[in-house]
């Protein structure tokens, strides 16, 4: 029978602090700019430009001052280096960059308003004493205005998409912000944004493309896209019939006309950010959904994309969910960062989530981390930390603001928001250190799968075989990025088989069997369903789950490998809930209450070591030691089992 104990979360602290480890890489900034080499970040100085963290969405970016100074320790505490500021711009927020509070009407958004651009910047100036890095959208749910000059705003929708791509008043309105934000001068740090090496990343436009969301609808928008259309039709000798055609179809060729006009665009406005002075890596947008819009962004100096484990079956009084395990499929969203990414140029994920109420959610924090090292991707950033800054007040999963959606949406009030829950932040210490640290070896073999057809999402090619070596994809007349190029629909990996396991003997997993494996020196793990499996042995842990499904990580806290480390962290998660929460189903009906339990995790557990006084102390939430876990050191192996005493997802394993 399942037993559970209460794990409540405080927003202003950590039971671990893990800052330590990365105490060199304080204030962020010491290596110069980020730039790019080949298909990796690195710092002007030659340090590799890796990153593990959040995004901060909507009000979560505008806090007050002693806000800012806590949220950015807890961040350092558990390992993060990067802050994604993601919808700035969305008039939904409070504060929002256009405007501190409601009650005043704006008419326009022409204009940074400076009681929010003071408090993004005393965030910015915090996070970077602390040692993390921002990552700065620019154009994401920006709703134009009548006060911005621009014909039938209020028929545009968010960023006035796909119209914002050509409409040459639009493209000058978002220029002039970029001149606004980039010039900003930050009066806590002395430098212009632009001239801060904090900044590491931006992005043109947010999850927008010609292709799926941007549909041409709106005049006169509409006739000068068939206008712009027709002249290059008739430029290229092409009989295409631009005044009649339905324009949101995706066949020659509009298709094509579609990704010069993306390609412009992207351009336009790179070059808009460089004669700004904005040295760091760029990237279009990070909606990459099919091979036209990946094509279109290699004009851009890295690849960005989104991948969610998850349905989108919320309403705002029942919440529904895909309740399944990563372990239990054969695929879990990350073909759709394989199958649309460039191998020629860095990647980074800036959203990913298997988000609350799945239950099994704790299988992705060290997953997605070990998958993207195996990869040679270089930074994640989960979606989301939180939609705003009174998480003091907030107790409970699933639920961070008092209605029950923001801006018309449902998940917004909460179902995304991480910082409290021990399934998935409680693992982001052994997610920063695979990420940050390279506990995970790059895979050294390169597929590339050549795509043909530009309107399709990710080929069947690459199912499952992103945990088995790198891969990504190229188009004809680009010349070959990898050793081996195959067919849209070749098979990499045989699903049939029922696993799949890294070229570097690294990471495995079964979704016949259920479970799957993280073995590397300094960092190991089993994730899935243990308690059926029996022993499961890696090469310095071996785990035997009496609980039916765990995550049971460990990773050492110095450069040494587990076996030679005097000071290594085990944490044990599987299921957590609030008090109460009440299921029909995949149906959540009642969220429940404080506090938030987590199901105590039972194992035997045994680690190599050459270190024979070692202690395992228990942690609470509070960071208090619980108490001492009874353990033997035998023949070069420290036994101990969880849960049966001092039950709690942290143990301190440390030398006398």
């Amino acid at each position: 029978m399942a037993r559970w104990i209460p794990f409540p979360a405080y927003y202003d602290d950590m039971p671990i602090d893990l800052s330590f480890v990365f105490k060199n890489e304080k204030p962020a900034g010491r290596h110069g700019f980020l730039k790019i080499n080949k298909d990796h970040f690195v710092f002007e100085d030659g340090a590799p430009g890796r990153f593990w963290g959040v995004n901060f969405n909507g009000g979560a970016c505008f806090p007050e001052f002693g806000y800012s100074e806590k949220i950015a320790r807890r961040l350092a505490k558990t390992g993060c280096n990067i802050v994604r500021f993601h919808q700035l711009d969305s008039e939904w927020n409070t504060p929002n960059i256009f405007s501190f509070s409601k009650g005043e009407r704006i008419g326009h958004t022409l204009q940074l308003h400076p009681e929010s651009m003071k408090r993004l910047d005393y965030l910015v100036h915090c996070l970077k004493q602390e040692g993390l890095y921002c990552y700065l959208d620019m154009l994401t749910y920006r709703n134009f205005k009548s006060g911005d000059d621009v014909e039938n705003p209020f028929e545009l929708g968010d960023s006035a998409d796909p119209y914002c791509y050509y409409n040459r008043k639009l493209i000058e309105l978002q220029k002039q912000f970029f001149r606004d934000i980039w010039n900003h001068v930050n009066p806590y740090t002395g430098l212009a944004y632009k001239d801060d090496p904090v900044f590491v990343l931006t992005e043109i436009i947010n999850e927008r493309d010609f292709f799926s969301r941007g549909k041409l609808k709106v005049e006169p928008y509409v006739g000068e896209f068939r206008a712009l259309l027709g002249d290059w039709c008739k430029k290229n000798g092409i009989a295409y019939d631009a005044a009649g055609c339905d324009v949101n179809e995706n066949s020659e060729p509009l298709v094509r006309f579609k990704m010069l006009v993306q390609e412009n665009y992207y351009n336009e406005m790179r070059t808009c950010l460089r004669e700004l002075g904005v040295k760091i890596p760029i990237a279009g947008t990070n909606w990459l959904i099919n091979g036209a819009v990946t094509k279109s962004n290699l004009v851009n100096d890295f690849m960005d994309s989104h991948t969610y484990y998850y349905d989108w079956r919320w309403g705002e009084t029942i919440k529904s969910c895909m309740n399944k395990a990563i372990t239990q499929s054969p695929v879990f969203g990350m073909e759709n960062m394989t199958g649309l990414r460039a191998l020629d140029r860095p990647l980074f994920v800036s959203e990913w989530d298997m988000p609350w109420p799945n239950e099994f959610r704790a299988e992705s924090p060290i997953l997605f981390a070990a998958v993207g090292a195996l990869q040679g991707w270089d930074g994640w950033a989960i979606h989301t930390y939180a939609y705003g800054a009174r998480l003091e007040t907030m107790a409970i999963l699933g639920k961070e603001v008092s209605s029950n959606s923001i801006g018309g949406v449902p998940y917004r009030e909460g179902i995304f928001s991480t910082w409290n829950d021990p399934a998935k932040y409680g693992l982001f210490y052994h997610a920063a250190l695979i990420a940050r640290r390279g506990d995970v070896a790059e895979s050294q073999n390169a597929v590339a799968v050549l795509i043909k057809d530009l309107t399709k999402g990710a080929p069947p090619a690459v199912r499952v075989a992103c945990e088995q070596c790198k891969i990504g994809v190229q188009f004809e007349g680009q010349k070959d990025t990898a050793r081996k190029v195959v067919a849209e629909t070749e098979t990499v990996v045989n699903e049939t088989a029922g696993e799949v396991r890294s070229d570097t003997g690294e990471l495995y997993r079964s979704w016949t069997k259920n479970y799957g494996t993280i073995d590397s020196p300094r960092s190991a793990c089993v994730y899935g369903f243990l308690q059926k499996n029996g022993e499961i042995a890696l090469s310095r842990l071996s785990v035997t789950g009496r609980t039916d499904f765990a995550v049971i990580a460990l990773s050492s806290l110095t450069d040494a490998p587990i076996e030679k480390s005097d000071n290594l962290l085990l944490t044990a998660v599987g299921r957590a809930r609030n008090t109460d929460a009440q299921f029909e189903g995949e149906k959540m009906t009642d969220y429940g209450k404080p506090p938030i339990l987590v199901e105590v995790i039972e194992a035997v557990i045994s680690i190599k070591t050459e270190r024979a006084t070692l202690k395992v102390w228990a942690v609470n939430a509070e960071g208090f030691f619980v108490g001492a876990v009874p353990s033997r050191y035998q023949d070069g192996t420290l036994h101990f089992t969880l849960g049966e005493t001092m039950p709690s997802p942290y143990y301190l394993i440390q030398a006398e």
